[in-house]
């Protein structure tokens, strides 16, 4: 007999509150985490502290005892993400690790790490925080299950500013990249089933070369999206190098100027997606390696390529991955995955009250991520138990 999620007490909510909240020192807190995640599960529309406390209970103190559990208890929010992740991956069979990032518009310039940016989603500035996320992604859906807040110098370096925001010792301002970078040391560190190859898209992020080398030190597969003018170098078969002097080991060139002309060194082939859309696309690809890699290892060979729809035939991002053994349909559908990332920034913020935080500290913003991110994992995984697991593989 299958068993009915929906009515077995493993896979309620409480018992997932439960699985998560258990690290928790004392039992208010755990009592106030239960209740805040239920608020945000069962209220509609707009989730102020106001409006979650009448969802779920009619005390005329439980809005301040909601506000105090996020802004101001002291509980760490790690223990809650490492809980969350083996949940999420308990549950589903992920594909890959995805780094994203969510953009949390803010009015005021109180809130932790709230800056003028912009944002090229949307080609405009904005006055925002910026979270940095890991998903777990499978080809229907993406939980994230850590983030890291983008701390500009503005923050980092104004002691008084820190003082306010309760900002802690040792956290200060680090670029996107090393935030990734740290996020996949999470996920690895938590694991327990074959970690995934990591896929982002941060082209417009200046450190890429910073992140492609952290993944390649850890030895971790990857996906990842390079600026047009990412440096690299052509395979030594090619015979288009320098010899080699002074450490360097060939002609570093613009990635997108290998794809600009027809130079007969890139290999393109037809691939058709997966998704309902059903698209053509056209994939050229190229092997190089890294012109910065440390004298004391091998170059590692690696994949260049770009994606066009067939009826276009124009690239619209240069991507570089560690599978060069990959199916190309394997690797596009990898990069197709950040749609699922996106998607769930998006309910987040709908569904789910990313945007709504009243607070401005910085453990307040770690704990709303946290229930928020709880509260979306649970909207994707609670009601597959074991038995549908193991028939939806």
């Amino acid at each position: 007999m299958v068993t009915n999620a929906s009515t077995d007490s493993r896979y309620s909510l409480p018992a997932f509150a439960n699985q998560l909240f258990e690290h928790l020192p004392r039992t208010d807190q755990r009592k106030w985490a239960r209740v805040y995640l239920e608020a945000l599960m069962a209220t509609r529309g707009k989730k102020t502290v106001r409006r979650l406390a009448a969802s779920v209970s009619d005390s005329p103190t439980a809005s301040q005892s909601l506000h105090q559990f996020v802004n101001a208890s002291p509980w760490d929010w790690m223990p809650v993400r490492q809980e969350m992740a083996r949940w999420v991956e308990s549950r589903l069979t992920p594909r890959a690790w995805l780094l994203d990032l969510a953009v949390i518009r803010k009015r005021g310039e109180h809130s932790c790490g709230v800056h003028r940016r912009f944002v090229p989603a949307t080609g405009r500035s904005a006055t925002c925080q910026v979270g940095v996320g890991v998903f777990l992604a499978t080809a229907d859906a993406a939980v994230p299950v850590d983030w890291r807040l983008l701390l500009p110098g503005s923050w980092a370096s104004d002691p008084r500013r820190r003082l306010r925001a309760r900002i802690p010792d040792g956290i200060g301002s680090q670029p996107i990249e090393d935030h990734a970078l740290a996020l996949t040391d999470f996920l690895a560190g938590n694991s327990r089933s074959v970690p995934g190859p990591v896929v982002a898209d941060l082209a417009a992020v200046p450190g890429a070369h910073a992140l492609v080398r952290g993944l390649a030190i850890r030895n971790r597969d990857f996906v990842i999206a390079v600026p047009a003018g990412f440096k690299v170098v052509l395979g030594r078969h090619l015979h288009l190098q320098k010899p080699s002097d002074a450490g360097e080991r060939g002609l570093a060139l613009a990635a997108r100027s290998l794809f600009e002309f027809d130079s007969g060194l890139t290999h393109a082939e037809m691939v058709d997606t997966a998704d309902a859309n059903m698209q053509r696309l056209e994939v050229k690809s190229v092997r190089v390696y890294l012109p910065d890699t440390h004298p004391s290892f091998p170059p590692r060979t690696y994949s260049l390529f770009t994606v066009a729809s067939e009826s276009s035939r124009r690239p619209v991002q240069t991507w570089l991955t560690s599978l060069t053994h990959a199916r190309a349909a394997e690797v596009v559908g990898l990069t197709r995955l950040l749609a699922r990332s996106q998607e769930a920034v998006r309910r987040m913020e709908s569904d789910f009250g990313l945007l709504d935080f009243e607070g401005r500290s910085y453990p307040g913003w770690h704990h709303h991520m946290t229930l928020v991110s709880a509260a979306y994992a649970y909207s994707r995984t609670g009601h597959l138990s074991a038995i549908e697991r193991s028939e939806a593989a």
